[in-house]
């Protein structure tokens, strides 16, 4: 109990106070992170867990990758591979600033980092390994209790005996065994080697190198199962359809890091300074994304054989995005423009354009399918017999809006030039008239954002109303403008509640997006395992979007 002792009598000293504060922090912070983990973290490692399994109301056996493979076909390989790619990313990237900020670089130094550094990163995997484990254990205390009667006592006998199966009492005691290890280990450095005196900032590179090694082991073991159960799938489709699957995979890898590459090649040709190595960059540009693009010949055939409902809730998914971000976006821009001129009652104004955002949603859909009624007395089609027009269908349309207008004017449009339902076409107008009101409100103070000083230097530099607007005010509004589509990109990959008011089953799933396809999944046809790969699914779009907006748009944002 000495060290006890010293500690407390060390309490008010410099040190003492020092440690109290960090203590103080920690634990003021657990709370919040607590939160994070339970609602936050914990759904989606859970969800991770669900969609490797056959699960229809309870957990059936493990099934691996196969939802993926049905889903999207061999895109699931690819997909898993760039995960387990970012995972070796991440740990290079913290790897590469550690050692930066090494100093000295001795091997004393290196070896107090790295060996406490590696057994926290095995503690982390044994804490993994505990979890997966355990869960198939927790889960199955309510089908232990059918029959029986539920009380309190029978809920913590069966967590007993869940906690305390032999195989998950071993991973308990491999976790615990690591974690004191680990413990004891940086306890020893700390003191023995004076590493904390010796090297300032040694806690943090200890804990940063840690993370490190647990992404790395983390990106191999994704790695290598990805590997095994391509392996698995290709032996399967060879035997039924003949299909070479590896070749497949390494097609559509080897056309996405090509066309990745060109994007790179392009970027160093647009910044070069002279014509010569321009014309150069930019053929090897073009020659590499020809490249990717021929090799990425397989995606056809890929697509074909996934789920054809996947794949259609994820056409009319960015047919829902690009029909509705663009005009939400320039709309919002053309009301804040007006309603930033000094005329009277605009702050009225604002709370009008902004209502439509702030009405619940089920509510406003329901009237909005109201007015779109099929029926020729409904309000819309009232309008247009009025006008001398045909009454339409509109949420019951399944046909799409540039068939019916070619059928108008009596023009054949091909099949693949139909565009959205009309009936899509009607919750494209309910989402543009929802969110105007918001982007204009954003904009609104963005607009506020801009110093009056530099519209009135240009202004009596000679340049115009127009002029002003393009080269002061829309780039000085690239921020508000990049935030605005971001939000907006994602929020229509997530969008559930209206379409699921407004859809009709006349339309025949034009108007299932790729959420309205997880949800029927889910709750209709009880396919838990298989919903959650959807979501991830979608996740990985929406993250993809995200980086593309980010690299095209987000370099041409001006914050100063």
């Amino acid at each position: 109990m000495t060290w006890l002792r010293r500690l407390w009598q060390q309490r008010n000293t410099r040190r003492g106070r020092a440690f109290r504060e960090a203590i103080t922090a920690y634990l003021m912070l657990a709370p919040a992170v607590s939160l994070i983990f339970a609602f936050g973290l914990w759904p989606v490692l859970f969800a991770v867990y669900v969609s490797l399994h056959r699960w229809r109301i309870r957990q059936g056996p493990f099934v691996g990758m196969k939802h993926y493979v049905n889903a999207i076909d061999a895109l699931a390989f690819p997909l898993f591979f760039v995960v387990a790619a970012a995972f070796f990313w991440a740990a290079y990237r913290l790897a590469r600033r550690l050692w930066a900020e090494a100093r000295p670089r001795t091997l004393g130094h290196g070896l107090a980092v790295l060996v406490p550094a590696s057994l926290w990163a095995a503690t982390a995997l044994a804490g993994v390994a505990y979890g997966v484990t355990a869960l198939p254990e927790v889960l199955n205390i309510g089908y232990k209790a059918i029959g029986q009667k539920r009380t309190p006592d029978l809920f913590r006998r069966l967590l007993y005996e869940a906690l305390h199966a032999p195989q998950v009492w071993a991973a308990w005691q491999r976790f615990v065994g690591l974690f004191l290890l680990a413990l004891v280990v940086t306890l020893a450095i700390a003191k023995l080697a004076r590493a904390p005196q010796r090297w300032p900032g040694w806690g943090k590179r200890t804990a940063w190198a840690a993370v490190a090694l647990f992404f790395t082991v983390l990106g191999g073991i994704v790695a290598v199962y990805t590997w095994h159960e391509l392996q698995r799938f290709a032996a399967q489709f060879a035997a039924e359809s003949s299909r070479h699957l590896p070749l497949q995979v390494a097609s559509i890898l080897a056309g996405g890091l090509l066309l990745w590459a060109s994007w790179v090649v392009w970027n160093r040709a647009v910044r070069a300074s002279k014509d010569r190595r321009f014309l150069g960059l930019a053929f090897a540009a073009l020659l590499l994304m020809i490249g990717g693009w021929v090799l990425l010949a397989e995606l056809p055939a890929v697509i074909a054989a996934g789920d054809r409902d996947v794949w259609r809730g994820l056409v009319t998914t960015v047919y829902y995005s690009a029909g509705t971000v663009p005009f939400q976006l320039a709309l919002g821009l053309f009301f804040a423009l007006l309603l930033f001129q000094n005329i009277r009652g605009r702050e009225l104004f604002r709370v009008i354009y902004f209502m439509p955002y702030i009405t619940p949603a089920v509510a406003s859909a329901a009237v909005f399918r109201l007015m779109f009624s099929p029926r020729a007395a409904g309000p819309v089609n009232m309008l247009l017999t009025r006008l001398g027009l045909p009454p339409q269908r509109w949420l019951m349309e399944p046909r799409g809006i540039f068939d019916l207008l070619g059928e108008a004017m009596g023009i054949q449009v091909p099949s693949w030039a139909a565009g959205p339902s009309l009936a899509l076409v009607v919750i494209m107008l309910y989402s543009i008239w929802t969110y105007v009101g918001y982007d204009t409100v954003i904009y609104l103070a963005g607009l506020g954002n801009i110093p009056q000083e530099l519209k009135e230097a240009a202004a009596i530099d000679g340049a115009n109303q127009w002029q002003i607007f393009r080269y002061v005010i829309l780039p000085l509004l690239s921020p508000t403008t990049y935030f605005l589509s971001l939000i907006a990109v994602i929020g229509t990959f997530k969008a559930f509640n209206h379409i699921y008011v407004m859809r009709e089953p006349a339309a025949q799933g034009t108007v299932d997006t790729f959420s309205l396809v997880i949800f029927d999944e889910f709750f209709t046809k009880t396919r838990y395992g298989y919903a959650s790969a959807l979501a991830f699914i979608l996740f990985a779009v929406i993250l993809v979007l995200t980086l593309l907006n980010r690299r095209i748009q987000g370099s041409r944002v001006f914050y100063q």
